[in-house]
């Protein structure tokens, strides 16, 4: 049976949205204000855990003074939330593995799941915010040395969690570090604690679609999500096909959607015009904060810099909702047509394990997305768990 999640960015309510509201480099809030996204992350959590979702996934970020983004440990809110729940499960899309050590993210992780009874989940990433990785002393720009980087941490961090004791000798981590411990060579250390499951279930984005990428997962167990491109024919499914065909040369046997998450984006009004109307804003918003970070593909220096000029935003073809819902990155409307769609990726991702309602909602006030949710756990996610 499928689960059904959220994805939550971790931003904040704001006061207005869209090309003519307020410059993202421009808002100006306190912190009080910029801390309420664990408070908006719980009032979030407490609507799932009685409806049926299975978990409520986070976006690590750093320095996000803006408002979009203001968790900066995920295994920590993972804890906070689940002392204020029941049986939701919590995780990260993504953590930002670059901006740690890997055997601290090792650690923190593993004593999440101690403490909350294995109700975490793991989502690992390279980071696309020069502001947050490189400050914190890792290598974004260049994308070969990010990815050499990341890749040595993520085998650390398996070995960590499968291992009793373990030694690594990389190009960047010699562990243990040389000496002696009580009289004796260090030789190999032990993680304390380890996960209460394993092995961890892993998930990675597949973003950049590379086929080096692809393998690495594949090799190491990692299991994939796709972002959006739903509809039939489209990039979601184009990626799937790969996806399915590094399994098959790995000798897996897999069908379309096997270790795959999907996520698309929700917003819930009585017709699919009214929702596409309310929801304009908080894509544009979306692409505000986005774009100028190189995270919507083929847009043109032009089309970038109009995002933040509300005289030239609609005048230099910059992607329309109306384009994100043909596409299936957006699905709008009344519960019987948010059904329809969703029956739809089901049927042409047979094994798909996941589906995220939601896409990190950057511009979505989170008073917003609570209505989403609770509307969708009444209403829509009861005919996919019969």
């Amino acid at each position: 049976m499928v689960k059904f999640d959220y994805f939550y960015g971790g931003h904040i309510e704001m006061p207005d949205a869209g090309f003519s509201a307020t410059p993202v480099d421009q808002r100006d809030l306190s912190n009080e204000t910029l801390s309420s996204a664990f408070s908006e992350a719980k009032a979030m959590a407490e609507i799932m855990d009685p409806l049926g979702f299975d978990t409520l996934w986070m976006s690590e970020h750093h320095f996000q003074a803006e408002g979009f983004g203001g968790i900066p440990n995920i295994p920590m809110t993972c804890v906070y939330l689940a002392e204020n729940t029941k049986s939701l499960n919590f995780g990260g899309f993504f953590n930002t593995v670059p901006a740690w050590h890997p055997l601290r993210l090792a650690e923190d992780f593993a004593s999440a799941d101690v403490m909350t009874g294995g109700r975490v989940r793991f989502g690992v990433g390279r980071g696309y915010i020069l502001r947050e990785v490189e400050t914190l002393g890792s290598p974004l720009e260049d994308d070969h040395a990010n990815r050499d980087l990341f890749e040595e941490q993520v085998e650390i961090i398996i070995k960590a969690w499968t291992e009793d004791s373990f030694s690594h000798h990389g190009t960047h981590y010699e562990i243990p570090a040389e000496g002696l411990h009580r009289g004796k060579e260090l030789r190999e250390i032990t993680l304390v604690p380890r996960p209460l499951t394993r092995p961890v279930e892993f998930w990675q984005p597949i973003a950049s679609g590379s086929q080096r990428g692809m393998e690495f997962m594949v090799s190491h167990g990692i299991k994939g999500v796709i972002a959006g491109g739903t509809a039939p024919g489209g990039s979601a499914e184009k990626t799937a096909q790969r996806w399915r065909e590094t399994l098959v040369n790995a000798g897996q046997e897999a069908a379309i959607g096997e270790g795959l998450a999907l996520g698309v984006q929700i917003h819930m009004a009585d017709s699919e015009r009214k929702a596409i109307e309310q929801a304009t804003p908080y894509f544009e918003e979306q692409l505000k904060v986005l774009a100028p970070l190189g995270m919507v593909k083929n847009l043109s220096k032009e089309q970038i810099e109009a995002t933040a000029d509300p005289a030239k935003a609609l005048l230099v073809g910059l992607p329309t909702l109306q384009d994100a819902v043909a596409d299936g990155t957006w699905i709008c409307g009344p519960p019987d047509k948010i059904k329809q769609d969703i029956a739809g990726i089901i049927e042409r991702f047979p094994k798909i394990e996941r589906i995220s309602v939601g896409l990190g909602g950057l511009g979505i006030p989170p008073s917003v997305i609570r209505k989403d949710l609770e509307w969708f756990g009444k209403e829509v996610l009861p005919q996919f768990r019969e």
